[in-house]
C-alpha cells in the first residue's frame, strides 16, 4: 500500500463520526491536499474545550471564525472575545475572490457568502449590549481570589459580605464596597466587632488598596446593574441558527486584570446557573477567547487554580471553551491538558528559544508516521494547521496537516454605519442600556453617617443651650458664690478655734 493510500485510510478511519459533525478542511500529505481525506469535527465533543494557536498572520482568527460559523449553522450559540476588533465581519456575507475560489476547489466544497445572526456586546460605553455584574454576584471567595488576598484579608471580605447581607445593604458596584470598607475601618468598627469578631485596620486598609488598584484598571464600568443574564448568551435566532455574540474588548490589552476578572466571573456565573447536562449531542454554548494569554497574564496562583477548576467542571454543563493564542506555552500546563481539540497553525523559529518552544509544542501532539512534526510546524502555509481532536469515544484522532475551509462571512470588519444598523436591530440593547442606581450600601451608610452627624450636632447644641440658661453658670454669680463660701469657712474655723492668729511680738 502506498503512503498516500495508507494516509487516506488512516484519516477516513479517524475522522468519520456517527453523530452531528461538520467539515473543517481536508488532510494534506507532502504539501498536497488529498481530496477524499475530509476532516470532520464532531459536535458531541465540542464541550471538551480546545486550543487554536499559531504565529501572527497564520490564520488563527479565520479558523476561529470558520468554526463559529459551523456551530451557528448547527444551532449552537457562540460567544467570541474580540480583542483585536476583527471579528465583527461575521455579521456580513463574504466576497468570493480567486484565492477563496481556488481553495474551495481543492477542498471540494461550495462557497456560499453568508451573514450570521450576530449580537455585539461591550463592557464599557461602546456600541452594543452592555454587560455588567454586581459585587454581590462575585461573592467573597471569588472577589478575594481576584484581588489576590491572603486568608486573613479574605476573612475580612467574607465578614463584610455577611454584615451587608444581615443588614440588607446590597453591594452593587465598587463604590458600595469601598464605602463599607471605610465604614468598617472607622465608625462601624465597634458595631462589626460586637457581632462578628475582631477586625484588623491593617487588613481593611490592604483590601481597600487592592480594590482601588482594580478600580484604576477601569473596573467601575463593569460593576453595577442591570446585571447581565447569562441565559441571553444561549439564544437561537428566528431562522434556527445559533446567535454569534461578539464581545468587543479591544481596550483590554493594557488591562489584563480587568479582563481576567470579567472572564472568571462569567465562567463562574455560567457554571453556577447552568444545570448538569451529561453527554449532549451538541454543546449549549461555545466560548472562543482570542488573545487568551491576557487571562493568564498577572494572574495569581489562586486565580489560576479557580480557572482550572471551572474549566474541568463546566464541560458537564454542555459548555465548551476554546483558547486562541500565539503560542501553546501561553496556556498553563494544567489547563492545556484539559483541551481536547488542538488546531496548531505555523510557529516561527527566529531564536534558539523559539526552536525549543516548537520542539515542546510538537511533543504535545500524538505521534505520527506521516510527518516530521517539529519541522513542518515552521512550514505550514496560511490557513493550514495541524489538527487533532477527541472522537465520540473520547480518544484522540490522528494528527493531520489540514488545509482549513474559509469563512463564509466577511473576512474584514463592519464599518460604523453597519455597526449602528446592527445595534439598532438588537433586542437586548434596550434591556441593558440604562444603568440602575437603586439604594445600596453606599446610600444606606451615607445616610447613616449623616444621621449620626446630625444627632451629634443636636446634642452639642442642647448642651450649649443648657449652659446659657443656667443661673449658676453666670460668672458674677459664680464669683459671689465663691466669696460667700470662703467667708463661711473662715467663720466656722474661727468658732472652732482653728482660725489663723495674728503673731504677737
Amino acid at each position: 500500500m502506498s503512503d498516500q493510500a495508507k494516509f487516506l485510510a488512516a484519516m477516513q478511519a479517524g475522522y468519520q463520526f456517527k453523530g452531528d459533525h461538520v467539515k473543517i478542511g481536508s488532510g494534506m500529505l507532502d504539501g498536497e491536499v488529498i481530496g477524499d481525506a475530509s476532516i470532520f469535527l464532531p459536535l458531541k465533543t465540542m464541550n471538551r474545550h480546545g486550543l487554536i494557536a499559531g504565529a501572527t498572520g497564520t490564520g488563527k482568527t479565520k479558523s476561529l471564525q470558520m468554526i463559529s460559523e459551523q456551530l451557528s449553522d448547527n444551532s449552537v450559540p457562540v460567544l467570541l472575545m474580540d480583542i483585536k476588533g476583527d471579528l465583527s465581519g461575521i455579521a456580513a456575507p463574504g466576497i468570493l475572490n480567486d484565492k477563496i475560489g481556488e481553495r474551495c476547489k481543492k477542498l471540494n466544497v461550495a462557497y456560499k457568502p453568508t451573514a450570521f445572526p450576530t449580537e455585539l456586546m461591550t463592557l464599557n460605553e461602546g456600541k452594543g449590549v452592555r454587560l455588567r455584574a454586581t459585587v454581590s454576584e462575585f461573592g467573597p471567595v471569588l472577589l478575594s481570589k481576584i484581588l489576590g488576598l491572603n486568608d486573613i484579608q479574605g476573612g475580612v471580605v467574607a465578614m463584610i459580605f455577611k454584615y451587608c447581607d444581615d443588614n440588607k445593604m446590597p453591594l452593587l458596584d465598587l463604590k458600595d464596597f469601598i464605602k463599607v470598607l471605610q465604614w468598617v475601618g472607622n465608625e462601624g468598627k465597634a458595631e462589626l466587632e460586637k457581632d462578628y469578631g475582631k477586625i484588623s485596620t491593617t487588613s481593611t486598609g490592604t483590601v481597600l488598596r487592592k480594590v482601588v488598584e482594580l478600580q484604576q484598571q477601569g473596573a467601575d464600568v463593569f460593576f453595577g446593574e442591570k446585571s447581565f443574564e447569562v441565559a441571553d448568551l444561549m439564544r437561537i435566532s428566528d431562522d434556527g441558527r445559533g446567535m454569534v455574540n461578539i464581545l468587543r474588548v479591544t481596550d483590554m490589552q493594557d488591562r489584563p486584570k480587568l479582563f481576567s476578572t470579567f472572564m472568571l466571573q462569567l465562567l463562574a456565573e455560567l457554571y453556577a446557573s447552568s444545570p448538569e447536562e451529561g453527554d449532549l449531542d451538541k454543546p449549549k454554548l461555545v466560548l472562543f477567547i482570542d488573545e487568551a494569554h491576557l487571562i493568564f497574564q498577572e494572574a495569581s496562583d489562586a486565580l489560576l487554580e479557580q480557572l482550572e477548576t471551572i474549566i474541568k467542571l463546566i464541560r458537564s454543563k454542555g459548555i465548551g471553551i476554546f483558547f486562541c493564542t500565539q503560542n501553546p506555552q501561553d496556556i498553563p500546563a494544567s489547563i492545556l491538558s484539559q483541551l481536547g481539540m488542538k488546531v496548531q497553525h505555523a510557529l516561527r523559529a527566529f531564536t534558539a528559544a523559539d526552536r525549543k518552544t516548537i520542539k515542546q509544542a510538537a511533543e504535545n501532539f500524538p505521534e505520527t508516521e506521516f510527518y516530521k512534526t517539529d519541522e513542518l510546524l515552521t512550514q505550514l502555509g496560511i490557513g493550514e494547521a495541524f489538527v487533532t481532536l477527541l472522537n465520540e469515544k473520547g480518544i484522540p484522532t490522528p494528527l493531520v496537516h489540514t488545509m482549513l475551509c474559509t469563512p463564509s462571512s466577511r473576512m474584514d470588519i463592519l464599518n460604523d454605519t453597519e455597526i449602528d444598523t446592527l445595534v439598532s436591530k438588537s433586542k437586548l440593547v434596550p434591556k441593558y442600556k440604562e444603568p440602575i442606581d437603586q439604594e445600596s450600601a453606599y446610600e444606606i451608610l451615607t445616610a447613616k453617617l449623616e444621621e449620626a452627624a446630625e444627632k451629634q450636632e443636636e446634642v452639642k447644641a442642647n448642651k450649649t443651650a443648657a449652659k446659657e440658661e443656667s443661673f449658676f453658670d453666670n460668672p458674677i454669680v459664680k464669683t459671689v458664690g465663691r466669696t460667700a463660701a470662703v467667708m463661711l469657712t473662715r467663720s466656722l474655723l474661727g468658732a472652732l478655734g482653728l482660725g489663723g492668729r495674728s503673731k504677737r511680738y
